[in-house]
């Protein structure tokens, strides 16, 4: 199998790998049922810890001592919240869509599940006497069905801002939905990299093509536009912009209550899961050891069961960052974040794609001895990474310069008056820094005056001395 590739007149084939999938002739479905269970008995288990697990760090952070009560080291604080939730009334608003209102915790916690199922968390194992892959199934083009799941789970988003009845929650649905478009684009944009390298977007295959290099070296830039995108797709700290509390008092899940509140939280924690997954598949190399311990001995610390070690291994260090993200980073400017994500992130990963293909095709050496031909010239592999790399650098400082250029024209345009009128529009306006008051004039005035506090004594009202004498006169 091959798959075409034309780009900026480049002509190449990049080689498939021979078993495009993994192996599941031996897993009848029964088995592949038991598996299914138990990614989501890992998943709840993971999600129970990780709350703990942040709670205590955080506390740690801020010198405080977090959860320490129920249970040993308040291990069992986690399950006391489940159940509180449980036991907590289930309120409606009586202005809310009842069936959408209902349905869009479900969705959102639903498929966060479902995109893990194609996440391989190990290598071949016996199971009840069958030979079968840990994972639950895999496609050809199984990393666009994370994607895909993905974008499918923020309409819980969208549709529990808009069923709610109410101005908040519909505010934070509609950045949820506008924060999902931005940064799907440039996390798409940044897995095509991994694509080029391994040839195929079979999670497995990927995990297979990273035996002798873990792709987080060559891909290093799509690597750190990933990390970015995967915490603004989970809204978390510092993007948490959808559920603001400053901004939105709670943001899409201000009306909620109870489990359907909890299971908000449920899909958030589990789809941090589910890209820290990814990211562990596509540039950790997946559930292998790290080179220097399967250099020792792969069979003994490397296959098997002991993926799923170091899987979890790899995993929990992507939640620690999201984890120390949170006590870190105070919540950016929602404008600064989407101009972040189109003005910056979305044309540099272009540009990256780009770089990265042209290298590839002259790693290869598609069109001759690793030489690429290009408008009719030969050019070497480090001619191609070095144009590349400048490329890149040359956007970056393009959007920095216009950035500060755009800066600096609107701070020349915008000139406040030096004198403002406080009642001019009806409400104080406080004056900004070097301006003066002036003194209100007309209905100014009479809003000014009508503004003076008032006295009331047995029944009767009279406002300040200066207030009647302009009354009078």
């Amino acid at each position: 199998m091959s798959l075409g590739l034309t780009a900026y007149g480049v002509a190449a084939t990049l080689p498939m790998s021979e078993n495009p999938t993994a192996d599941f002739s031996d897993t009848p479905w029964w088995v592949a049922l038991i598996k299914a269970v138990g990614i989501f008995v890992y998943l709840l288990i993971s999600t129970l810890l990780v709350i703990w697990f942040e709670r205590r760090v955080i506390g740690r952070m801020q010198q405080r001592p977090g959860p320490n009560r129920n249970g040993p080291f308040g291990l069992l604080q986690t399950l006391a919240d489940g159940m509180k939730s449980m036991l907590k009334e289930d309120i409606t608003p009586a202005n809310a869509e009842k069936l959408i209102y209902t349905l869009a915790p479900l969705i959102a916690a639903t498929m966060a599940f479902v995109s893990f199922a194609i996440i391989p968390v190990g290598g071949t194992v016996w199971m009840f006497g069958h030979e079968t892959p840990l994972q639950v199934t895999d496609v050809p083009v199984a990393v666009l069905l994370v994607l895909a799941v993905a974008s499918v789970g923020v309409y819980g988003i969208i549709l529990a801002g808009w069923s709610s009845g109410s101005t908040y929650p519909l505010l934070g649905g509609l950045r949820s939905t506008a924060q999902v478009i931005s940064y799907e684009i440039a996390m798409g944009l940044s897995l095509v990299a991994i694509f080029l390298y391994s040839g195929s977007m079979s999670t497995s295959a990927i995990v297979s093509a990273q035996s002798s290099l873990w792709y987080i070296l060559p891909a290093f830039f799509s690597f750190a536009v990933y990390v970015i995108t995967m915490v603004g797709e989970t809204n978390r700290l510092p993007f948490d912009l959808a559920e603001g509390e400053g901004e939105l008092t709670g943001g899409f899940h201000t009306e909620y209550s109870s489990m359907r509140f909890a299971m908000f939280f449920l899909g958030e924690y589990v789809n941090m899961f589910t890209v820290s997954a990814l990211a562990t598949t596509l540039f950790l190399g997946g559930w292998q050891a790290p080179p220097f311990i399967s250099a020792i001995n792969d069979n003994m610390f490397g296959g098997g069961w002991w993926g799923l070690l170091w899987f979890t291994a790899k995993l929990w260090l992507f939640m620690f960052m999201f984890v120390w993200l949170r006590g870190s980073l105070p919540r950016v400017r929602y404008d600064q974040f989407m101009r972040f994500g189109w003005k910056f992130l979305i044309p540099i990963t272009l540009a990256w794609v780009v770089a990265v293909a042209f290298i590839r095709g002259a790693q290869l050496g598609f069109l001759g001895d690793s030489k690429l031909t290009f408008a009719g010239r030969e050019l070497s592999v480090a001619t191609v990474v070095i144009v590349s790399i400048v490329a890149v650098i040359a956007l970056a400082a393009a959007w920095i310069w216009d950035d500060k250029r755009a800066a600096k024209a609107a701070a020349e345009d915008v000139t406040p008056p030096e004198e403002i009128d406080p009642f001019e529009d009806g409400y104080p306006v406080p004056p900004l820094p070097g301006q003066r008051l002036n003194e209100p004039t007309g209905a100014s005035h009479r809003l000014a005056a009508s503004r003076e506090p008032v006295l009331t004594t047995a029944g009767t009202s009279s406002t300040s001395t200066a207030v009647k004498e302009e009354d009078h006169g």
